[in-house]
């Protein structure tokens, strides 16, 4: 798992009209459940899959799930740990998804090896 810029990111999504955040929710999705230890969680692929099938719906439920496991990872290392399921959730309500995956992908990067 590597860092990701969240400035490229956000841009690269801008740029491509959306493509290339279909592609960043897959390495998010993949790398949540990388840092907490979730092997079983639901993958990537999936997690794309159902957020395009269900119009967005299921975005709603992977972001507070995403943020409740980056909490438990915030706990195993010691650090104060928030209500993170709550701030994705709300952001991804107010179509804030974008700014929900800029602070999400900041938080995982904190556990992420430099590249």
């Amino acid at each position: 798992m590597k860092q990701r810029s969240v400035g490229v990111s956000i841009l690269l999504s801008v740029v491509t009209c959306g493509i290339y955040a279909l592609y960043w929710l897959y390495q998010l999705a993949e790398d949540v459940n990388l840092v907490s230890q979730r092997p079983n969680a639901t993958s990537g692929g999936t997690v794309v899959v159902l957020n395009i099938v269900t119009c967005g719906i299921y975005g709603l439920y992977w972001f507070y799930k995403a943020g409740e496991a980056m909490d438990e990872v915030r706990y195993r290392n010691n650090q104060p740990s928030g209500n993170l399921a709550i701030v994705y959730l709300v952001l991804s309500v107010l179509g804030l998804s974008v700014v929900g995956m800029a602070l999400l992908q900041s938080e995982v990067n904190k556990y992420a090896y430099p590249m």
